[in-house]
């Protein structure tokens, strides 16, 4: 087995979170929806997520559909350090701050900037790390 994923308590916050953990960001990771042929179908263009900086490899991306018809990606990470826009993926450096981060994605913004085109869904997001990730569970 190369990881795991735990719901635990963390002990700065006093609440539940995912831990994830494993030994290779390509290979440690977890998306919604699930199912490759399923979508989240969400329409809110805004992505918050809540994460503890444990001062490891971590990436998150984000599957959109814009007024194209054309599924594209964002891919944000911590060990990245230029922005590379090709035609279906936006890859971007990601700083995190010490302890307890959030970041707010503004998929709308990042859509127009990257594309030139208007977001219309998330299809589907993964979060990808090596070693260890918190993530707030709700």
């Amino acid at each position: 087995m190369n990881g795991h994923i735990k719901r635990i308590t963390d002990n700065d916050i006093q609440s539940l979170v995912l831990e994830l953990m494993g030994t290779n960001v390509s290979t440690t990771f977890i998306t919604c929806p699930a199912e490759p042929k399923r979508s989240l179908g969400i329409k809110l263009p805004f992505l918050v997520m809540i994460i503890k900086n444990l001062k490891k490899y971590f990436t998150f991306e984000v599957l959109i559909l814009d007024d194209k018809k054309i599924r594209r990606r964002f891919r944000a990470s911590n060990y990245q350090s230029t922005t590379r826009v090709k035609p279906f993926i936006c890859t971007m450096p990601m700083r995190l701050d010490e302890g307890w981060n959030q970041i707010q994605f503004n998929l709308c913004d990042f859509t127009r900037r990257a594309y030139g085109t208007n977001y219309v869904e998330t299809l589907r997001v993964q979060v990808s790390i090596l070693s260890t990730v918190l993530l707030v569970s709700t």
